[in-house]
């Protein structure tokens, strides 16, 4: 049964990495953005180690700690496999972490959208990305100088914190609707992401569809 699990997610992987290769590169500050994101998380990603080293080259993890006792300890180790594998490191609403473990970057939720010109300021190379999960926020997120919206939840999604799923006309709106590049997060797997190529979307980010 556990194989059969392990099986189940390198496949999903696999399919999420194709269709994700397909996007074309768009640059910021003279490097492609990743077209997959790997969202960590303490309960249902429990082992992102194992995730991250089996990404493909290019892609990029996005670790939430949500203030776990452990979180630069497991931050370093993380960091450790992202830059042996050619992977970006991004750290979701701590940039004292990011900066402890010398991340490529934050990942802000919407509640801190705020942040993102300071963070600019203060750290011009880092990779800022922030979630958005309707049009206005897209739009006032894209107004703040983020380097990419991640969009959610496209469809519906088992996150606890999830609301209604936008579905693939409501995304294009929001890509549309700014020129910020979008990623779609939420319910996105295998079975879906095939419905998201020609969107006008960057790349794709995925929890559990990632990981064993």
């Amino acid at each position: 049964m556990g194989e059969n699990r392990g099986e189940q997610a390198i496949d999903e992987m696999e399919a999420l990495s194709r269709t994700a290769a397909r996007f074309r590169p768009w640059p910021v500050r003279g490097k492609a953005l990743p077209n997959l994101l790997f969202f960590t998380d303490p309960e249902r990603t429990p082992d992102p180690e194992a995730v991250a080293e089996r990404l493909p080259a290019g892609s990029a993890v996005v670790f939430r700690a949500f203030g776990a006792p452990d979180a630069v300890t497991r931050g370093a180790r993380l960091r450790e496999i992202t830059r042996r594998r050619g992977l970006t490191l991004l750290v979701g609403a701590d940039a004292g972490l990011a900066l402890a473990i010398g991340a490529d970057g934050v990942h802000l939720p919407e509640r801190l959208a705020a942040e993102a010109p300071g963070l600019r300021a203060a750290h011009p190379d880092w990779l800022i990305t922030l979630a958005a999960h309707d049009a206005a926020a897209a739009r006032s997120g894209a107004a703040l100088g983020v380097d990419a919206l991640v969009v959610s939840p496209v469809f519906p999604s088992r996150s606890p914190s999830a609301g209604a799923p936008l579905g693939v006309e409501g995304l294009e709106r929001i890509v549309q609707a700014v020129e910020t590049p979008v990623y779609a997060l939420g319910g996105v797997r295998a079975d879906t992401v095939e419905r998201l190529r020609d969107t006008g979307i960057v790349g794709i980010a995925a929890v559990e569809a990632l990981s064993a």
